[in-house]
């Protein structure tokens, strides 16, 4: 009896570690290509990306500014959302690492900071990265991504 009740917890431990049925495996896939993105003063580099629809990226992020700046990952809707949150946020950042349903595509960084985000790309159109640090994507701190 001792051994049949081993036997079981092992092989309920084994089929746990492996996993099985259902689930959203897609959160755990590799990102199938990593860019590097400088911020510096008001501006991303680079400018501008395409992307194929359903591509996993990894975004590593570099403030190699002066000031704080921040990454949001979404639709131009979603960045003029954003942008209002941000500036009726009593931080007026992520902390680095996000929290709530969009901020999971969001990140702040300190000056000299480096940070990353993995996004999987929609099919449905254009979107952006954009800063809403004060001022900065009303001047033009956004990369354009398109999606081929």
């Amino acid at each position: 009896m001792k051994r049949i009740l081993i036997a079981a917890t092992v092989v309920a431990l084994v089929s746990a570690a492996c996993g099985g049925g259902g689930g959203d495996k897609s959160a755990e896939a590799a990102p199938a290509r990593t860019v590097e993105v400088d911020m510096v003063d008001v501006a991303f580099q680079p400018a501008t990306l395409t992307a194929e629809a359903g591509e996993r990226i990894r975004f590593v992020f570099h403030n190699r500014g002066t000031a704080l700046h921040d990454a949001f990952i979404g639709h131009a809707a979603a960045q003029a959302d954003h942008e209002q949150e941000m500036r009726e946020s009593e931080k007026g950042g992520h902390g680095g690492h996000g929290s709530g349903d969009d901020e999971a595509n969001a990140l702040t960084l300190d000056p000299g900071q480096r940070g990353e985000l993995i996004y999987t790309v929609d099919g449905t159109g254009p979107l952006e990265i954009g800063c809403h640090q004060p001022g900065h994507y009303a001047a033009g701190m956004k990369i354009a991504l398109t999606v081929a």
